[in-house]
Parts: structure tokens; sequence; C-alpha cells
């Protein structure tokens, strides 16, 4: 038998990450498990120093952009709290697929549970993709979704599992 404890949802706040975000929660309800939501907070200062070369003090513009993204973050899960236990992470970092395999190994999740866009092969190339860096090296399984493709959880079958 299969068991989920702990089921991490990486989220940018996109339209792939509200699916996935959907699927953690419908995952983390079956198996009673606490579903950790961690948004990876890019960190200025290393891409400044990256482009320039020079120091350049970008520390209010980051607490700004943390400030907003912890708001961001705590509005996917208003109400949540009472039928589902929920954990928010926010870091900060300049590789966020490092940052979520690190964290997901650390938290001991189960489960990483993310959005993924539908991406040719040359764009792959040049931008990289952080789901699928996750996979290849996450210590657990990834279960990737990408928006609008095939939805296993329909409007009707959340509300009938909700009132049943």
């Amino acid at each position: 038998m299969m068991t989920l404890q702990n089921i991490l949802v990486a989220t940018d706040f996109g339209e792939a990450a509200g699916t996935a975000l959907a699927y953690g929660r419908e995952l983390a309800r079956r198996f009673h498990a606490t579903l950790h939501v961690l948004h990876v907070v890019d960190d200025l200062s290393a891409r400044v120093m990256t482009a320039s070369g020079l120091p350049y003090d970008v520390s209010a513009a980051q607490r700004d952009i943390e400030a907003v993204a912890r708001r961001q973050l705590n509005g996917l899960l208003t109400g949540e709290h009472g039928e589902l236990a929920v954990k928010t992470v926010q870091l900060t970092s300049a590789s966020p697929a490092g940052t979520i395999v690190s964290y997901a190994a650390d938290a001991h999740v189960d489960l990483i549970v993310l959005g993924t866009h539908a991406r040719g092969p040359v764009s792959r190339f040049f931008l990289g993709s952080v789901a699928e860096r996750v996979v290849r090296t996450a210590p657990c399984p990834v279960l990737t979704v990408r928006h609008p493709e095939h939805e296993f959880i329909r409007p009707d079958t959340l509300q009938t599992t909700a009132t049943a």
C-alpha cells in the first residue's frame, strides 16, 4: 500500500501551478497528508551581481518582492486550515529547482507536485526547466501537471468528496 505523509506543491503562482495545487490538495485530502506549499523568491542580489559585476543594494526591492509573494502564498490557502494540514514556506534563492529539491529532502517529502509549461526543445535548451531539473534530482517521485491538459480532478468530484 502506498502511503503519502508529506506532499509538496511548488508554486510560481501561474496557471500551471494552480492546477498542481488542485492536485496536491486532493492528494493530501485522500491520503490525510500534510500539504507543503513552497514558493521560491528570486534572489535579486545574485541576479544583479551576475548581470553587472558591480555591487548594488537591492535589499529594499528584495523585501518588497518577498512581502508581495508572502501575501500571494497566504492567499492561495484561505479556508484550507480546518480540513487540511498545510504548511506554507517561502524561501529566497537564485536556484529554484535546487531549493525545491533541498526542501523536499529536508522535510521528508513523499511526493512533489509541480506545474509545467509545454515548451519545445529549443526553448527548453535556452531557458531550462525548473520542473525538468526537479524531476532529474528529486529524492522522491514527482508528478508534473500541465495546464490546460487532461484533468483528473473535476469540480463535481471535489464537491462530492467535500460533502461525502
